[in-house]
C-alpha cells in the first residue's frame, strides 16, 4: 500500500513538473522540440508533403521524451517529423552544423523542381507555427540557389515560449555533386509578450498580406438587408390585401358566401401541408440541418471563447466531437418530422438519419484520399484515422440518434395542422423549362463557380481536392439553409392559415 502511494506521488510530480508543448511551461536548459510539418508549393496551399519528401537531413539527434498527435492533426494531414536539430530552453546555439547532404543527380534535379515551383516548409515550435522558403531563383531565371541556413530567434516570458522567428540565410548554388551543409542557430531572448497574446500577430492581416475589403462585405451586406426588407414589405402589403378581401367574403350570409370560389392562396389549403412525396429522406435532411445548425453555432462560440485556433486541428476536432454529441438533435427533429407526415419505418429512417451524411463524407473523404496516396502527399488518410472515424460513427451517432428518434416520435410525433388535406391531390400545373431546379442551380451556380474556379493552379489532385471539399462544403450550407428556410416558410404559413377561416 506504501509502495502505491510512493509511485502515485512520484507520477504526480513527474507530471507537473515536467514541461513540454503540452502544458508549454519549460526549465532552464529543458528539450524544447522542433517539429517539421509539410512542404509544398507557395501557390496551392493544399498540395503540400511530408517535409523529408525532398532530400533535407535530419539532425544527429535521434530520440525525444514527449509526442502527441490528435485526431483532428490526422485528419487535416498533418505529419509531424522530429528534426533531430538539438534545442533547449534559453540556450543559445552558436551557428552548428548539424548534417551534409552530397547532391546526386535525382536530389539535384528534387530541389530544382522545388524552387522552380516555390516550395515553402513549415515548422513548429512548442506548437507555434513558422515558416520558410526552400530556395529561389537568381541569376536571370538561370541559376537556382537553396537556403542551407536556419537562424532560430525565440522569445520567452518566463518559463513560457511567446514568440518564434526563422531567418534563412546561407544561399548556396545548386549543382549535381555539390556538397550542402546544413546549419542552424539559435537565440533566445526576453519578451514583454503575454503568453495568452502569443498568437496576435498572426491574426494581424499585414503577417499574411491579405486584404479584408471591409468595403465590399458592408456593401453586400446592406444590400442583403435591402431585399429582405423589399420582399417583407411587398409580402406583407399583398396578405393584409388578402386578410381584407376574405373577412369580407365572410360577413355575407351562407348561401353567397358558398356561391364564390376560393382563389389565391387559400385555393391550395388543402394540399398546403400535404406530407412530402419522400418522407423518410426529406425528414433525415431536415434532421441532419437541425444538427449542422447546432454545431456551427457551438464551434463559433467556442472559437471565440476557446481560441481554438492556438491548437493543431484543435477545431477540427471540436467539430467532430460537437457533432456526434449533438446527434440526439437530429434524430429528435427528424423523428419527430417523420411521425407527423404519417412514416411506419421508422428504424430505416433513423439509420438515414445517423448516417447520410457522414456517409457522404467519408465516402467523398476516401475517394480524395486515394489520390492524396498515388500523390504520396501528406494529405493522405491513415487507415487507423479512418477506423476511428468509423467508430465515432458506429458506437456514438447511431446509440444518441436512436435516443432522439424515439423522444422525437413519443413527444411531437402527432400531426397539428391548422386545417385539413384533402384526399384527393390537386393537379400541379406545369412549369416553364427555365422554372426547373437544375436549371435554376446552373443559373445561380455558373457566376461563382466560375469566378472561383479560373484561380485554380492545374492537375488532378487540385482538381480533386476543390471539388471534393467544396462540393462536401456546398452540401453542409445548403443543407443547413435548406432546413431553415423550411422552419421560417412552415412557421409563416401555420401563421396565415390559422388566422383565416377555412370551410
Amino acid at each position: 500500500m506504501e509502495i502505491s502511494k510512493i509511485i502515485y506521488t512520484l507520477a504526480i510530480i513527474v507530471i507537473t513538473c515536467q514541461g513540454d508543448e503540452h502544458n508549454h511551461k519549460y526549465e532552464d536548459g529543458e528539450e524544447v522540440v522542433l517539429w517539421m510539418n509539410t512542404v509544398g508549393p507557395y501557390h496551392n496551399r493544399q498540395e503540400t508533403y511530408e517535409y523529408f519528401s525532398l532530400p533535407f537531413c535530419a539532425g544527429k539527434k535521434k530520440s525525444i521524451s514527449h509526442y502527441h498527435e490528435t485526431l483532428g492533426e490526422a485528419l487535416q494531414g498533418v505529419e509531424l517529423e522530429f528534426s533531430g536539430l538539438d534545442i533547449d530552453y534559453k540556450i543559445d546555439v552558436a551557428k552548428t552544423t548539424y548534417c551534409e547532404n552530397q547532391l546526386t543527380e535525382e536530389n539535384h534535379r528534387a530541389f530544382i523542381y522545388a524552387v522552380k515551383n516555390h516550395y515553402w516548409y513549415q515548422m513548429y515550435i512548442d506548437d507555434l507555427p513558422i515558416w520558410g522558403i526552400v530556395g529561389e531563383i537568381d541569376d536571370g531565371g538561370e541559376g537556382y540557389y537553396i537556403w542551407t541556413h536556419k537562424k532560430f530567434d525565440i522569445g520567452f516570458n518566463g518559463k513560457q515560449i511567446v514568440d518564434v522567428n526563422l531567418t534563412s540565410e546561407s544561399k548556396t548554388k545548386l549543382s549535381p555533386g555539390v556538397k550542402l551543409s546544413f546549419t542552424y542557430e539559435i537565440k533566445w531572448h526576453k519578451s514583454n509578450v503575454q503568453f495568452k497574446d502569443r498568437f496576435d500577430k498572426y491574426l494581424d492581416p499585414n503577417f499574411f498580406q491579405h486584404r479584408i475589403h471591409w468595403f465590399s462585405i458592408f456593401n453586400s451586406f446592406m444590400m442583403v438587408i435591402f431585399l429582405v426588407g423589399l420582399v417583407s414589405m411587398i409580402l406583407m402589403r399583398t396578405l393584409r390585401k388578402d386578410y381584407a378581401r376574405y373577412s369580407k367574403e365572410d360577413s355575407p350570409d351562407k348561401m353567397e358566401r358558398d356561391l364564390g370560389d376560393e382563389y389565391g392562396w387559400k385555393q391550395v389549403h388543402g394540399d398546403v401541408f400535404r406530407p412530402a412525396s419522400r418522407p423518410m429522406l426529406f425528414s433525415a435532411l431536415v434532421g441532419v440541418g437541425y444538427q449542422i445548425t447546432v454545431v456551427v453555432f457551438c464551434v463559433i462560440v467556442f472559437a471565440i471563447v476557446g481560441e481554438l485556433y492556438t491548437e493543431r486541428g484543435s477545431l477540427l476536432s471540436t467539430a467532430i466531437f460537437v457533432y456526434a454529441a449533438t446527434a440526439p438533435i437530429n434524430g429528435y427533429f427528424g423523428g419527430s418530422l417523420y411521425a407527423r407526415m404519417g412514416g411506419k419505418v421508422w428504424i430505416q429512417q433513423m439509420l438515414l438519419s445517423a448516417f447520410i451524411l457522414p456517409a457522404v463524407i467519408c465516402g467523398t473523404a476516401f475517394f480524395i484520399n486515394f489520390i492524396a496516396i498515388y500523390y504520396h502527399a501528406s494529405r493522405a488518410i491513415p487507415f487507423g484515422t479512418m477506423v476511428a472515424v468509423a467508430c465515432i460513427c458506429l458506437f456514438v451517432i447511431l446509440p444518441l440518434t436512436l435516443v432522439g428518434t424515439v423522444l422525437g416520435r413519443n413527444m411531437a410525433g402527432q400531426p397539428n395542422y391548422p386545417c385539413r388535406v384533402n384526399a384527393v391531390p390537386r393537379p400541379i400545373p406545369e412549369k416553364k423549362w427555365f422554372m426547373e431546379p437544375g436549371i435554376i442551380v446552373l443559373l445561380g451556380g455558373i457566376l461563382p463557380f466560375g469566378s472561383i474556379f479560373i484561380e485554380i493552379m492545374y492537375g488532378l489532385f487540385q482538381t480533386t481536392f476543390y471539388f471534393g471539399y467544396m462540393g462536401l462544403f456546398s452540401l453542409a450550407l445548403g443543407v443547413m439553409c435548406g432546413t431553415m428556410g423550411y422552419v421560417g416558410t412552415n412557421i409563416f404559413v401555420r401563421k396565415i392559415y390559422s388566422t383565416v377561416k377555412i370551410d
